[in-house]
């Protein structure tokens, strides 16, 4: 045995596969255990032998990325090891993700719970656009959810590097919900703009708590789109008509402002997510502006993390893991952070509410983090 595989060998007996909790076409993802500690760890089973050259590109998409994103807000990557004709990746393990939540029909959402959300992505988004690395399939169940609350950005296969100017791109990408209409249209020239589509997508699920474009084929997805914002015009959108899968709509749909379904909703969020959804690329907002945006700064603020609302397989899992005698909150919170709580009842927000979540804001400080090097 060379130098590599003894290497190898000693990474693979660091992780203990326990029990498998998903399986793809091309992966098998299994709950885990470091060894030496006992921490819960999720290895995800790349199935290799079925590739003809090979590894599969999402797996060294995935690899090249999560080894670079070091962030509390992308998931971690904490080793990789080979098996037989297997690749696995040992990640963080985290209990569920922002579908099942917002699914769970016994959980309701306070604005702040939604307004800690959004921060949480767009913090995530921004470390990954500050590092020239497009996400390109943001959705509600690739953004995890840890013990701690902490919202993770994951599945990085379809990420690649920023492009040169004039350098094509596969369109090909991000699911199609959540897909933003210059892809629909098949173009082949972006950047990190499409991300922030998919993530005004989001926001509104969050809110509505339902896909808010929900296509059934890409034709159908563009006359979903039109129909919630209005057909656009080349005032709006200069060029959009000479993108390759152009077809002037039988209906031309007014525009609708956000306001008539977005009713609760209040004037900065209703700012912020018009301006994720912007039919120009260019005029979206950043990642970055979005976290100085003054929806994070009006009351109610962001909830904490653990305080957020948790679905009931979170729970469950939580209480598995406490039986077994394991201490989530002192390997998942920091020093200072009081472990979560069970929240899955209404809630009010009172004076004293609002008290102890200006100084949650304080302490998140979103700003300074969205800033940080």
């Amino acid at each position: 045995m060379d130098a590599v595989e003894r290497e190898n060998a000693d990474r693979q007996k660091r992780w203990a596969k326990e029990q498998k909790v998903g399986e793809g076409t091309y992966a098998v993802v299994y709950r885990g255990r470091e060894v030496a500690t006992g921490r819960r760890i999720a290895i995800k089973k790349i199935k290799v032998g079925q590739f003809k050259d090979g590894l599969d590109m999402s797996a060294i998409r995935e690899v090249k990325y999560l080894r670079e994103l070091k962030h509390q807000n992308v998931i971690e990557l904490l080793d990789v090891f080979s098996s037989k004709t297997n690749l696995n990746l040992v990640l963080e393990f985290l209990d569920s993700d922002l579908e099942m939540i917002i699914k769970d029909r016994s959980l309701v959402f306070l604005p702040a719970d939604i307004k800690s959300w959004m921060a949480m992505t767009f913090r995530g988004l921004e470390f990954c656009h500050r590092n020239h690395i497009l996400h390109r399939d943001l959705k509600p169940n690739n953004l995890l959810i840890a013990s701690d609350g902490q919202l993770k950005l994951a599945d990085f296969g379809l990420a690649r590097d920023f492009a040169d100017p004039g350098h094509k791109m596969t369109c090909q990408v991000i699911t199609r919900w959540y897909r933003p209409p210059e892809l629909l249209l098949n173009s082949r020239y972006y950047g990190s703009n499409v991300d922030i589509w998919s993530v005004g997508c989001i926001f509104a699920e969050l809110m509505l708590r339902t896909p808010y474009l929900a296509g059934d084929s890409d034709i159908n997805q563009l006359d979903t789109i039109f129909r919630a914002l209005g057909t656009p015009t080349e005032q709006e959108w200069p060029g959009h008509t000479k993108l390759p899968n152009w077809h002037q709509p039988s209906t031309t749909y007014p525009k609708t402002p956000l306001r008539d379904l977005f009713t609760a909703a209040s004037a900065d969020t209703l700012s912020l997510l018009g301006k994720c959804l912007v039919y120009e690329p260019r005029k979206r907002i950043s990642a970055l502006e979005a976290l100085n945006h003054p929806y994070f700064f009006a009351i109610p603020y962001p909830t904490h993390p653990s305080k957020l609302p948790r679905c009931a397989a979170q729970l469950a899992s939580r209480a598995a893991e406490e039986a077994e005698g394991g201490d989530i909150d002192k390997m998942s919170t920091g020093p200072g952070v009081k472990a979560a709580e069970p929240n899955n009842r209404k809630r009010k927000l009172t004076s004293p509410e609002e008290f102890r979540v200006r100084s949650i804001a304080r302490k998140l400080d979103f700003t300074k983090q969205a800033n940080s090097p």
